[in-house]
């Protein structure tokens, strides 16, 4: 064979190698690895979808891709004990109703981590899925409303499984439906509607994430047992914007979070039973509308060593029940007049947060459109000079910090 020959025959193999294997020679090549085994995919397009029966690896750092071709979920693993990882995966279907994606699991203990995920719907959906890890995965849905797209994850009666350090831009949102003991940690989360939406998904962990320049950060609706722990917050700033929303939730911690340029900085009603409280403390809540706001007049929120910086209004209680049913105590304050004549470090006087003018869009809440306005700070000036009845207390801290730390 000539020199010439040779290099034809390999320019040959190289073109085949990188065009589609088949959707069935892939899913045959699936099915002959054995349990325990290692598939090692070449370098290229293979065409999905395809099915993991049995506990395999499949590696794809060659640079293998599975193109679903835009039919259902690309890659689904019913099995336990496996490991995705180094793929790049594209081009789910489109149904919303089956939740089209690039990864479904449907098995416990598999490890999925290290993909990139592309023009999907839905990125990777664990349904009745225990104990697996999702892990730095790149997420990317399609782009258009972010009401339309699918969510980056999807935890659906799932428990106990860990979604870490993820990158995840232009989806839905990291959503848990009755799926309780969960950790979402690490994680960034941008450009999508919630960062992180929890239905009845207690007992869960989230822990150092960074939610950015999505219409929310953290709702929580009936998830009793929460720890919102050192996450940052940022640029949620929709009309309905908040960094962290509990709903009918109690018992639960929110620590240590940086929450900045929000509509809302924390929003919450009052815990479902007087035992289980609500504790708010070490967040640093800035340059949002309203820092906190408690709807429901029942209280039972504790607020300690917080950062006031910058907010329109620091807080706003719904109904004006009992100003004192709230535990709120050595936070700062940057609108604190008082003094610290001791120099140690708290200071004299109470802080006292009544509403004057802010009862107008309080009580009227359309009204808040003119807030900041010349207009309401030339009536709230007035009314704080000469109050035509008397204001309502909102909050009273014994001791507040008096210096910035």
């Amino acid at each position: 064979m000539t020199l010439r020959v040779v290099r034809i025959a390999a320019l040959l193999l190289a073109f085949a190698g990188a065009h589609a294997l088949g959707a069935q020679d892939l899913q045959a090549t699936i099915d002959a690895t054995p349990a325990g085994g290692t598939l090692r995919l070449a370098p290229g397009v293979h065409a999905g979808p395809v099915v993991i029966s049995r506990p395999i690896v499949i590696d794809g750092s060659s640079g293998a891709t599975i193109d679903g071709g835009g039919i259902g979920t690309v890659l689904t693993i019913r099995a336990s004990g496996t490991a995705v990882r180094g793929l790049r995966i594209v081009n789910s279907g489109n149904l919303h109703d089956q939740t089209d994606a690039a990864i479904r699991v449907e098995g416990d203990g598999n490890v999925i981590e290290n993909n990139l995920m592309e023009n999907v719907l839905f990125g990777i959906v664990l349904q009745q899925a225990n104990g697996n890890v999702v892990r730095a995965n790149h997420i990317r849905s399609r782009h258009r409303d972010p009401a339309d797209r699918g969510d980056a994850v999807r935890l659906w009666y799932s428990f106990g499984n860990r979604i870490a350090d993820n990158d995840i831009a232009d989806a839905r949102d990291i959503s848990l439906i009755s799926s309780q003991r969960n950790r979402i940690t690490g994680n960034t989360v941008r450009n999508g509607r919630t960062g992180l939406h929890m239905i009845f998904a207690g007992r869960t962990l989230i822990k150092g994430n960074t939610f950015s320049y999505n219409s929310g950060g953290i709702f929580a609706l009936n998830s009793e047992g929460l720890i919102i722990r050192d996450n940052r917050i940022l640029h949620a700033t929709s009309a309905s914007g908040s960094g962290i929303g509990l709903k009918e939730t109690s018992s639960a911690l929110i620590e240590g979070n940086d929450i900045v340029h929000c509509g809302v900085g924390i929003l919450a009603d009052s815990p479902t039973h007087p035992v289980n409280r609500i504790v708010i403390i070490d967040n640093h809540i800035a340059h949002c509308l309203t820092g906190i706001v408690f709807y429901g007049e029942k209280g039972g929120h504790i607020v300690h060593r917080n950062r006031f910086e910058h907010n329109l209004s620091h807080a706003v209680t719904g109904g004006f029940g009992d100003a004192l049913a709230n535990d709120w105590y050595g936070n700062y304050w940057d609108d604190y007049g008082g003094f610290d004549r001791n120099h140690d470090g708290v200071g004299d006087t109470p802080y006292e947060l009544y509403a004057y003018a802010d009862r107008i869009w309080m009580g009227e809440p359309k009204a808040k459109f003119f807030n900041d306005t010349p207009l309401m700070k030339l009536i709230d000036f007035l009314e704080h000079l000469a109050p035509f009845s008397a204001p309502d207390l909102i909050l009273r801290d014994p001791a507040p910090r008096a210096h910035r730390r």
